[in-house]
């Protein structure tokens, strides 16, 4: 039962976009609100599951498959500048859009979608952390500059 990941990142570019503490915010709730349906039925695969290591591993792949269905160039490369931004959407997004799901399974997702990343992304190592941890790390402004 694949669900289609690769729809999660329609919109990474205008939520990474010149992103402040306020819009955060609301592109948060926006994603939140848009895939919704998503995030539950990979929490309720993962919830049925015999096996949840398994699952969560599937689970990962499918995220790493849809990203490159949707962003690999020619030989299943994505370009740098790409996969940053892949790499801070999950950061920023996914995953904390998964654990504030409050679901039992959610982090274990999380952690299975971060270690196929890294097998599949040489060198794209990544972490994740909780929609209040970020959103207090934010700053209005950085030196005045935004």
């Amino acid at each position: 039962m694949p669900v289609e990941t690769e729809r999660i990142f329609e919109n990474k570019k205008k939520m990474l976009k010149r992103l402040k503490k306020q819009t955060y915010e609301v592109y948060f709730a926006q994603f939140q609100t848009e895939y919704a349906k998503q995030l539950e039925e990979i929490t309720a695969y993962a919830a049925d599951a015999a096996d949840k290591q398994a699952a969560v591993t599937e689970i990962g792949t499918w995220f790493t498959d849809g990203v490159l269905k949707r962003f690999a160039s020619g030989k299943k490369k994505i370009p740098s500048y790409e996969q940053a931004d892949l790499n801070l959407f999950l950061i920023y997004y996914v995953f904390p859009a998964f654990l504030k799901t409050g679901h039992p399974d959610a982090e274990q997702i999380v952690r299975g979608i971060c270690r196929v990343w890294a097998k599949c992304f040489p060198g794209n190592h990544i972490s994740y952390t909780d929609y209040d941890t970020l959103y207090q790390s934010f700053h209005d402004k950085i030196l005045g500059i935004f």
